[in-house]
């Protein structure tokens, strides 16, 4: 089925934001970087969310993004709006405007605020509740480390079976193939998108036990495409070998560059003008860069000769 009607599925990146040099917001490299996540194969985008710096962006900046990524878009694709936040009547109001600007879906992560500040499953479901109330459109419940928060597939489930537009799950915890399994055993329709995340890193096991999207970074559509596309057509073998000729690059990302992967080779392949990340963040050694774009180059990713 398509990805821009329901269920959404394929391949979802995570668009980062982008800066000059300075820091501040740079809005056309912005739109450039937008087009060619969508030209490069994207089913949909999903914006500010940790991989995009959402943490880093202030409430009137966050707005500016979401404006001009969704004018911008225009309905080209499915975009997801990353509306986390600990106040279940702040995460309901960036919920709430993010589905009137046109947003086709909202990623939450159960609310958190630093190593401490935590709050148990009555509470957890009455948050998700309190925002399903205020809009009409599906929530993905981001299930990641950074929130520290428990969430078992029993009470996920119970989540979706309960709250009417809890419907999507992003999991990337240890053993995430094995939590999605479990999952789509005990919340059966109710669970319209288990989704891999985690740049890929455990795509194919993910895939194996029912993932229908991945949410990765943003720097090469093209190579997840040219795992999940094969994989959903039935073709596991052909998926396979993509994956294999994929995982370097993927497993890079994830283990030495982080979120700052996308703007590297979107700057080395002249997408954007900077790679910058805003203060305090900094980008890696410039031979740790060097190697991602030297494995990029190899599997001749599209973020390489996109805007030549």
């Amino acid at each position: 089925m398509p990805a821009a009607t329901r269920p959404y599925r394929g391949v979802f990146p995570v668009v980062p934001t982008i800066f000059h040099d300075d820091g501040t917001l740079d809005l056309e490299g912005q739109r450039r970087c937008l087009d060619f996540m969508i030209e490069a194969g994207s089913d949909g985008l999903c914006i500010l969310a940790n991989f995009s710096e959402q943490f880093v962006l202030t409430d009137a900046e966050r707005d500016t993004v979401m404006d001009v990524a969704l004018d911008h878009v225009a309905g080209r694709v499915p975009v997801i709006v990353t509306t986390t936040h600990f106040s279940s009547a702040v995460c309901a109001e960036r919920s709430r405007r993010a589905q009137d600007k046109g947003a086709a879906m909202v990623m939450i992560m159960p609310p958190y605020h630093g190593a401490t500040f935590r709050v148990g499953e009555a509470a957890i479901e009455a948050f998700f509740r309190r925002v399903s109330d205020a809009i009409s459109i599906p929530i993905m419940i981001q299930d990641a480390p950074v929130a520290g928060t428990p969430l078992s597939p029993a009470f996920l489930a119970k989540l979706a079976g309960e709250i009417e537009n809890v419907s999507y799950f992003k999991i990337e915890v240890a053993q995430a193939a094995a939590k999605l399994r479990t999952l789509l055993e005990l919340g059966g329709k109710a669970i319209e998108g288990p989704w891999d995340g985690e740049e890929a890193i455990t795509l194919m096991a993910d895939l194996d036990a029912g993932a229908t999207g991945a949410m990765t970074g943003g720097g090469y559509p093209d190579g997840i495409r040219q795992i999940v596309d094969p994989y959903f057509a039935g073709r596991r073998d052909e998926a396979m070998a993509a994956y294999a000729r994929w995982l370097p690059l993927i497993n890079y990302e994830n283990r030495q560059t982080g979120l700052s992967a996308a703007k590297i080779l979107m700057k080395q392949g002249g997408i954007i003008g900077s790679a910058a990340l805003r203060h305090p963040l900094e980008l890696p050694h410039p031979k740790t860069q060097a190697g991602l774009i030297e494995i990029a180059k190899s599997l001749d990713a599209a973020v390489l000769r996109w805007s030549q």
